[in-house]
């Protein structure tokens, strides 16, 4: 069983990008394209070993190099797009992103036929069949195991802001399903996936991801799949919580924003400071994860102290105040991408919504 150590925990505040986007054809339509553009084809040299395909053969995933500094983020982040729009363009694809894609239908799309994926299939069924979500994952490098699980208790509390910022997924199976983020809620139908629960330390994480390895309910951690987790391998805070996006500025909005909470609760826990994870309910982070997912940019969120309830855009001023980022701010004055996709379908139509989609690299 592949374990990970705290020994990988050495390094504060490094970042890594990994985004799941679609496959589609000229007219932006989901088509099976990974075995041609991971398997068969070579890749563009910084994609080498950063390019994967999810369980849906017109679901592709890249992952940035490591970026020692936040404001090398920018640009490894185009690069990686760039390239990737290249490699597919290059063999008559096109690379959309979203939550998930408005027209995806996943009773006429194929699997991936990755023996990881069969088995996730035979042992989840129904959930994982239906399953054409696509998100963004942002890792933050922590230079303690300890550490990294006292913050990632902490963030459960943030994870709902960055979906109710992130809303990019109202439609799928082609219907509209009254939610700003259907993504998040298709996801969670999976086992492990949602809000974790808080521990101690990292040796009651460890002793839950051995449990779950050895009870062969996950085959390897990664299929730990909670909104956040110590990843114990890359030594890294990992947020999974976003949806796609085409826009790439959005998404160094949430990496800015990240590696800004990890950095001041990882100075807070050095600090002595208490912290809140321990009091936070599961349900009532539930509940704020909920309003997220349905509210999107409208959403009120229960407050830290979980006591009242404060909105989302005064929960916004107050973490660029107190952290010193703006990127947040300005995803949430402009229209969030639900909106977006619903004002473009009823006014131009689904051609229109599907090129809106495209991926952006620049």
């Amino acid at each position: 069983m592949e374990r990970g150590s705290p020994e990988s925990f050495t390094r504060m505040g490094t970042l890594g990008i990994e985004e799941e986007c679609f496959v589609v054809d000229e007219r932006g339509r989901p088509t099976s394209g990974t075995d041609e553009l991971v398997y068969e084809h070579d890749p563009p040299e910084i994609l080498e070993g950063r390019l994967d395909h999810e369980l849906f053969k017109f679901v592709i995933e890249t992952q940035t190099p490591l970026i020692e500094r936040p404001t090398e983020a920018q640009e490894a982040l185009l690069e990686v797009r760039r390239a990737l729009v290249d490699h597919a363009e290059a063999h008559g694809y096109r690379i959309a992103a979203a939550g998930l894609h408005p027209l995806a239908k996943w009773r006429e799309l194929e699997h991936a036929d990755k023996p990881r994926y069969r088995s996730q299939l035979d042992r989840i069924q129904y959930p994982q069949h239906r399953n054409t979500t696509a998100g963004v994952h942002v890792h933050v490098g922590v230079d303690d195991a300890d550490k990294a699980v006292w913050i990632a208790n902490e963030l459960r509390w943030h994870v709902p802001i960055i979906l109710a910022l992130s809303v990019n997924s109202p439609y799928w199976n082609g219907f509209d399903t009254g939610l700003e983020s259907a993504r998040a809620k298709i996801f969670e139908a999976l086992p492990n996936t949602g809000m974790p629960t808080y521990f101690e330390d990292y040796a009651a994480f460890d002793r839950f991801e051995r449990r779950m390895l050895e009870t062969e309910s996950i085959r390897d951690r990664g299929e730990l799949w909670y909104d956040v987790r110590p990843h114990t391998a890359h030594g890294t805070v990992e947020l999974r919580t976003p949806d796609g996006q085409a826009d790439p500025d959005v998404v160094l909005a949430f990496v800015e924003y990240a590696h800004a909470l990890v950095t001041a609760l990882a100075e807070e826990y050095e600090d002595g400071a208490p912290g809140y994870g321990r009091d936070h309910r599961r349900e009532l982070l539930d509940e704020n994860k909920w309003r997220a997912m349905r509210y999107g940019h409208e959403a009120s969120l229960i407050d830290r102290e979980m006591e009242d309830t404060v909105d989302l855009g005064e929960l916004v001023d107050r973490e660029c105040e107190r952290l010193g980022v703006d990127g947040i701010k300005r995803v949430y004055e402009r229209e969030s991408g639900a909106s977006r996709q619903r004002r473009i379908r009823e006014q131009e139509g689904v051609d229109a919504l599907c090129e809106s989609l495209l991926l952006r690299a620049g």
